[in-house]
């Protein structure tokens, strides 16, 4: 995910340019690493904020904004179609009975689609460990102009759904409007660890070029510097992340990143303060790149969405009933 800064013009119409390039660069993800992945996450093998910067390092082993209108709160249903439910704050779900029962997951839905109204909150800058960086950023979107903040909240609530079914209690750092900026980067690591999450994960797409295209999953580094210290989480976030991207992949159909993690889906960052002030196992997940147009195409279908949210789902609970 690029971010884009507070003065964010607003996305020209889409392109409908559809070369040749994205189907090739497509095509050249190779199969047994897809095959991997996939064996990682259903258990054969060992057990996003400002993202311009580059991964401080790719991990190629398993060792390792547009102004945007508030969208109403959703809720999927079986069928993967979206319906409107009622905003609600950022608090843990009950769960009910099943295998994740007494299991707290956080979903951090990244950016809020009222950041670009409050520039001035979102460019003050916290504490991350390492350095101090902005509260938060606007987020990106597709040339169409359907935004990050909206996707990231859709396939949250789809998440969350999936998860309450497995008797998960579920949290989410921010729930459709509310609140009407952030929260702050260091809020929504302290989110998770306040609930004492056995897993969180943070939701987002990426902003890369045309022709840039799959989904990476973001695993924190170890740092240990000032408020951070994430040496005990490093171990446990990483084969929550592999999980999580094998069964993206597995669920999706989405190759993993052509411009990121050489191949593998994963990369591993020190630069993020949701990662870096995490005290419980967290990862990132880009998935997928909303300017390239055939990424858009998918981010934008409701029905692609569910699958993203499924695919999350099952990389969770398979973690969970490991851990």
């Amino acid at each position: 995910m690029s971010y884009t800064g507070p003065d964010f013009d607003p996305p020209q119409q889409r392109r409908t340019r559809r070369g040749p390039l994205t189907v090739a660069l497509a095509a050249l993800v190779p199969g047994a690493l897809l095959g991997w992945l996939v064996y990682e996450a259903v258990g054969g093998g060992p057990d996003g904020e400002d993202r311009t910067a580059s991964p401080t390092k790719a991990s190629s082993t398993a060792a390792g904004s547009s102004p945007a209108s508030s969208a109403p709160a959703s809720s999927p249903s079986d069928d993967g179609k979206v319906s409107a439910s009622p905003s609600k704050s950022p608090s843990a779900e009950p769960g009910g009975s099943g295998p994740l029962k007494g299991k707290v997951v956080v979903i951090d839905p990244g950016h809020n689609p009222g950041n670009f109204r409050h520039t001035a909150e979102i460019n003050r800058q916290v504490d991350i460990g390492t350095n101090r960086k902005e509260c938060d950023t606007t987020g990106t979107s597709t040339n169409d102009g359907y935004t990050e903040a909206e996707f990231t909240v859709d396939v949250a609530h789809r998440l969350r759904t999936l998860l309450e079914k497995q008797g998960a209690t579920v949290k989410l750092t921010r729930d459709g409007d509310s609140p009407a900026w952030g929260p702050c980067v260091d809020e929504r690591a302290r989110i998770g660890n306040t609930a004492r999450a056995d897993a969180a994960i943070s939701i987002h797409a990426d902003g890369s070029a045309e022709g840039n295209r799959g989904f990476h999953v973001i695993l924190p580094g170890s740092v240990h510097a000032g408020a951070a210290d994430t040496r005990a989480i490093v171990g446990p976030s990483h084969d929550l992340g592999v999980r999580i991207a094998g069964t993206f992949l597995r669920e999706t159909g989405e190759p993993p990143s052509n411009y990121l993690g050489e191949g593998t889906g994963l990369v591993t960052r020190t630069d993020l303060g949701g990662l870096n002030l995490s005290t419980v196992p967290k990862v990132f997940i880009e998935c997928g790149n909303m300017r390239d147009s055939k990424d858009a195409a998918l981010l934008t279908s409701g029905a692609w969405r569910q699958k993203a949210a499924q695919g999350m789902s099952e990389g969770i609970v398979s973690f969970l009933r490991r851990s």
